[in-house]
């Protein structure tokens, strides 16, 4: 099963309801728990999504089986914490807002006034792995992050495919587990070298997101 980054996701009534934008898993065991999708709208949410509700995956699309109004109300990625332009403290939310206060998000504060920060709430224990994160051979960069495969019986990573515009030009590498050293916050390190994955096979790029 593929779990494509920044492409469109559907829920289950076939209506777009957001493009995935990261996965959260567990660096030790390489299990992928969640998609997090960036919802549609004039006001972005970023909601995750536990893997058991991916219905159907492939390099262009992913399909849930939730509702929209089912992903609205999943655990939220993000919240917002305001940090004071004048210290080093970040303020909580009640202390700037008061009943009735209404916000359109993004929204400005006054000028040196507290700013918003939205913080990733990555469950503990789990990394969160972002479209474009760096791959790192032994010997140094060699691309980014495209998509996983994932054997959709347990979650567990199988592969990683190296995003275009690497070395080797337009083609997607793709790299086994067991090439995969250890995960990092959106670094993957690799136990082999550079000269090594430029023998991996290739296919040819065919993308048609950005």
């Amino acid at each position: 099963m593929d779990i494509p980054l920044n492409v469109e996701v559907t829920c289950s009534n076939e209506q777009v309801c957001g493009r995935s934008d990261c996965v959260l898993l567990n660096p030790v065991t390489k299990e992928i728990t969640h998609l997090v999708v960036r919802t549609e709208g004039f006001i972005h949410q970023k909601q995750m999504v536990p893997v058991d509700l991916i219905v159907e995956s492939t390099p262009h699309k992913i399909v849930l089986r939730c509702s929209q109004k089912e992903l609205a109300h999943l655990k939220p990625f993000t919240h917002v914490e305001y940090l004071d332009a004048y210290g080093e403290e970040y303020l909580s939310e009640p202390e700037i807002t008061g009943p009735g206060a209404v916000y359109m998000w993004p929204y400005g504060m006054a000028e040196n006034g507290p700013m918003a920060v939205p913080i990733e709430d990555i469950p503990q224990g789990e990394l969160g792995i972002h479209r474009g994160a760096a791959v790192e051979a032994t010997d140094g960069r060699i691309g980014h992050v495209d998509e996983f495969l994932v054997n959709p019986e347990n979650s567990h990573i199988t592969h990683l495919v190296l995003r275009e515009g690497h070395l080797w030009g337009q083609k997607d590498v793709t790299i086994p587990i067991s090439d995969i050293k250890r995960l990092g916050e959106d670094v993957v390190y690799l136990n082999v070298n550079k000269h090594a994955i430029a023998q991996m096979p290739g296919t040819p790029i065919k993308r048609w997101w950005p």
